[in-house]
């Protein structure tokens, strides 16, 4: 795919036109980015196998004559995401933000480039300096339209600066979109990027081939990006998430330290101008540089050991000057790591493992591999820091109101908001000014739901977004002379850009017949369908799927009975009617036992378990929010026969990979939305005598679908005439 990109881009060049011959091997200084590739190539393959193949572009040489570049889908979203890696780098190499150094020195002083760093003196001087030459950002007294003027316009000026009408404010909020183009996703195979607006990925193919000096505005872009098809480090290793996450991280960085200079040159030219012509200065539109509190980045993650990865690497990444002093660091590490004791503690229990007859013995944990490095550090899922760049310091544990980004989890935000709702002198205000929103992990966020939010017809992450970009509650110490006007205006979630980065999508709404436990889940693609309104647009990932059915290592028959649903909000509907008009009278009438209900919705398990307590069904439960020792003799009366039915549901799974013996009969009353646990299910009736699998879907189904049995399959199975399909 790089190739033909390449060439095409190749036969317009003016290199080719000047007839220098593709042969000719002439040294060139290693540029920016090549620097930066190979300081992170020493902690990513894949980014090192895209600094490999930048050489060879620029060299001439073919993939042949090397080894294949790695088709991990990190090397792809290091592109998309969304070049804002080239943002950081290129845009501003040649019109640098005021009161900063330039790109060069700044990854100069984080030691990837070899010259002398600034001293203080200069960097004081020069920040002094920046004040006095506007040009760049358009910044003079009442002279808005240099901005207009400007080439070299970055794209936060571009983006922040614009003013929306209130045309174009009606139109997004109707939320109709028309995703209008599609590009193959580099290295991804059967995946491909669509997008909404003016496709600025059509030449993605050749992105690594361009010099440093290339200018690469094109490429970025404030749009929403929804990746559904992440790799997470628990399942592929570290690396595999570094490129993604370097790439987020530099771009907030890139976000913040452009907010926080240009605040900064406007307070000195205020300042200077403050006895002569302070009302003058005030009217030029340059000086609206504020929106009603200072935090501007947002990182949602689901876990304190993630968020310990993720802070230590902005702080690898962050400027020499800026991480100088990294205040109370020591403090976080003790509370988002995992001590010495508790590491023994960990291994302690992992080495006692609990069979069905709920004896224990002692042995190496039987736990899958992707479960012990998700959940082998610190897995707390309630927390917020907040991180503030100062001079010559990073804060930790800033005060949130001050701070520049705020690193947190869903499950926190939404305790917060929760109090804030319930007591008024509590509120949430410095979410009102978010700009750029990263949420990462959001299938692990998307476990985390918890029954309090069931019973309050709440969504985690829902939620929490709805509280970004509010009128603050209360009136803020910001010089509201200088807050945008779009700000004003309550536009501010039009310009909030979101990077919502997951191992899979889901997708729509969920409703039951009775109105009190109506429920709008935390799918990921309906989230970023409702919930991400920015007005430059969006771009996701399509993916094509080749299905799990080869890791089901049992000859077991898979039948797949398609329950027909006119619409997704009758969908449970008609799955719980089919279940106790087809299913139910089998399973009620047969005298063997040993049946598992397998389900993935918590709502779901409610609705079942109470149907069967009406039909005096001999039954037990593995659920969300069973007790340990009810689990226990679960699965003891369910081994021994005791009771002739177990629930068991999807997060209990996620969050306890619980081995069930004794099963005879499979009943997927709906799919997983993990792949990986359908063949960990099935897997279970590993020494059943008569096995039997018995697979409930809709045409709603079909991403979960999809993921499972295969793209093909799953779309001739949700079009299809028949209702029934075997996998043997």
């Amino acid at each position: 795919m790089g190739r033909q990109f390449g060439a095409k881009r190749g036969d317009s060049t003016d290199e080719e036109s000047s007839g220098v011959a593709s042969e000719e091997v002439i040294y060139k200084e290693p540029t920016v980015y090549d620097n930066l590739l190979m300081k992170l190539g020493t902690s990513s393959k894949s980014v090192a196998d895209a600094y490999k193949m930048r050489q060879r572009q620029e060299e001439g040489r073919s993939e042949s004559e090397e080894d294949e570049v790695d088709g991990s889908e990190s090397l792809s979203i290091f592109v998309v995401l969304n070049s804002f890696v080239y943002s950081y780098l290129f845009v501003g190499t040649d019109n640098e933000y005021p009161g900063s150094p330039t790109m060069e020195s700044r990854l100069q002083e984080d030691g990837m480039v070899s010259t002398e760093e600034q001293s203080e003196d200069a960097e004081i001087e020069a920040d002094s300096e920046a004040s006095d030459t506007d040009e760049e950002h358009g910044l003079g007294v009442n002279d808005q339209s240099t901005v207009e003027a400007s080439t070299c316009t970055s794209s936060f000026n571009e983006h922040f600066g614009y003013n929306l009408s209130k045309r174009e404010v009606d139109d997004l909020s109707k939320k109709k979109w028309k995703y209008e183009w599609e590009v193959p996703a580099v290295d991804m195979s059967s995946s491909k990027w669509t997008g909404t607006g003016e496709c600025f990925l059509k030449d993605v193919g050749v992105i690594y081939a361009y010099p440093a000096s290339c200018r690469l505005e094109k490429f970025n872009s404030y749009r929403d990006i929804l990746h559904c098809n992440k790799k997470p480090f628990y399942l592929k290793g570290q690396e595999e998430d570094s490129s993604i996450m370097d790439a987020y991280l530099m771009h907030s960085l890139n976000h913040i330290l452009r907010t926080r200079d240009l605040v900064t040159k406007n307070d000195a030219k205020v300042a200077k101008n403050k006895e002569n012509s302070k009302e003058e200065i005030l009217i030029g539109g340059g000086f609206l540089d504020q929106g009603f509190t200072r935090p501007k980045v947002l990182i949602l993650l689901p876990l304190r050991s993630i968020a310990l990865n993720v802070v230590k690497r902005l702080i690898r990444l962050a400027p020499k000057a800026f991480k100088a002093n990294v205040e109370h660091f020591d403090r976080f590490c003790d509370e988002f790591g995992t001590g010495e004791e508790e590491d023994e503690k960990d291994n302690n229990e992992s080495s006692q493992n609990f069979d069905d007859t709920g004896k224990s013995n002692s042995q190496k944990s039987s736990k899958p591999s992707d479960f012990r490095m998700l959940f082998g550090g610190n897995n707390d899922d309630d927390f917020m820091i907040g991180i503030k760049f100062t001079r010559r310091s990073i804060k930790l544990y800033n005060d949130f109101y001050t701070s520049d980004m705020i690193v947190a989890s869903a499950v926190n935000i939404n305790a917060k908001i929760g109090k804030a709702e319930k007591n008024k002198e509590f509120d949430v205000d410095y979410l009102s000014s978010i700009e750029v929103l990263i949420i990462d992990h959001a299938d692990v966020i998307s476990m985390q739901v918890h029954l309090v939010i069931y019973l309050f017809k709440l969504v985690l992450l829902t939620a929490a977004v709805n509280q970004l970009n509010r009128i603050p509650s209360k009136q803020s110490k910001t010089d509201v002379m200088r807050i945008r006007p779009w700000y004003l205006d309550g536009y501010a979630k039009f310009y909030r850009q979101t990077i919502n980065l997951s191992y899979y999508s889901n997708p729509g709404e969920v409703s039951t017949s009775n109105p009190f436990l109506f429920i709008l889940v935390p799918d990921i693609n309906a989230f970023f369908n409702h919930h991400c309104t920015n007005y430059q647009g969006k771009v996701k990932l399509i993916c094509e799927y080749k299905g799990v059915l080869p890791k089901v290592l049992l000859q077991v028959r898979q039948i797949y009975e398609r329950v027909n649903a006119d619409s997704i909000a009758n969908a449970d509907d008609a799955r719980f009617e089919y279940f106790t008009k087809k299913v139910f009278p089998k399973i009620k009438d047969s005298i063997q036992g040993g049946i598992m209900l397998f389900i993935s919705s918590y709502l779901e398990f409610v609705r079942i378990r109470n149907f069967l307590k009406s039909q005096n069904a001999s039954f037990c439960l593995l659920g969300d929010y069973t007790e340990a020792s009810d689990v226990s003799r679960a699965r003891v009366w369910f081994f021994e026969g005791k009771r002739k039915m177990i629930l068991y549901t999807e997060r209990a799974h996620f969050y306890h990979r619980y081995k069930i013996r004794g099963i005879q009969n499979l009943i997927i009353y709906s799919l997983p939305e993990r792949k990986e646990f359908y063949p960990e299910i099935v897997n279970m009736l590993e020494g059943s005598h008569n096995m039997t699998c018995t697979v409930l879907f809709s045409r709603f189904d079909q991403l979960r679908l999809e993921r499972i049995v295969g793209s093909a399959p799953a779309r001739r199975m949700v079009k299809s005439e028949k209702e029934v399909f075997v996998f043997c």
